[in-house]
């Protein structure tokens, strides 16, 4: 039995563990001593350069470029957690400047980001297949912007924090349009409402009513 169990182990042959210190030049794998992360890819000078995958203990990943051991250039980052994508540009490690971000929720973003983040101008389909297309900042509609809500209502104005705010026109499904001032999502201020009955009002709003 014992020369058995060793002409298996032979049959194996040789154990091959990642080195234990990172590779100098060229390709090579190296599992990081907290065993979080495994990188296989390019090296240059000990550090990781040219393109690679940098995985994750948690099943995250990024794949893309590496300059001196920084994140840096275009690749695709998953996180585990969310179940999130983002393809694009990347700067130390973070998505900066212009990508794709798809939603395991459902939806999809592409445009400018900051610090990871939707920053700028950018077009979003939401999961439930609104489209929202203008300018972002802290990850919400923030600026000028058009929007195509799912019951067929159109907007073209001002945004405030994923809310309407500012001045804005609005044409409905039914054939309604208002044009006037917004407050928090809703009609507010002066503005003028032509109804699909042929009702007209051009005046002022308080919460969404004619004053």
């Amino acid at each position: 039995m014992a020369a058995a169990g060793e002409g298996t182990q032979s049959s194996r042959g040789p154990r091959r563990d990642p080195p234990r210190r990172p590779p100098r030049d060229g390709y090579g794998v190296y599992v990081y001593p907290n065993s979080f992360f495994r990188y296989e890819g390019e090296w240059k000078g000990g550090k990781k350069h040219g393109h690679g995958k940098l995985l994750f203990k948690d099943g995250s990943y990024y794949e893309g470029a590496f300059v001196d051991g920084e994140i840096m250039g275009e690749g695709r980052r998953h996180w585990a957690w969310s179940g999130d994508t983002f393809s694009g540009q990347f700067v130390l490690g973070e998505p900066q400047g212009r990508g794709v971000i798809e939603y395991k929720v459902g939806g999809r973003y592409e445009g400018e980001v900051s610090h990871g983040v939707r920053e700028g101008h950018g077009f979003l389909v939401d999961r439930d297949g609104q489209v929202y297309q203008g300018s972002f900042h802290g990850n919400k509609r923030h600026g000028p912007g058009q929007m195509l809500f799912k019951n067929g209502d159109k907007y073209d104005g001002d945004w405030v924090r994923d809310q309407r705010q500012g001045h804005g026109v609005l044409r409905c499904a039914d054939g309604s349009t208002y044009e006037g001032q917004w407050h928090s999502d809703v009609f507010s201020g002066l503005g003028s409402m032509a109804h699909c009955s042929g009702l007209t009002y051009s005046g002022l709003w308080i919460n969404g009513h004619p004053a």
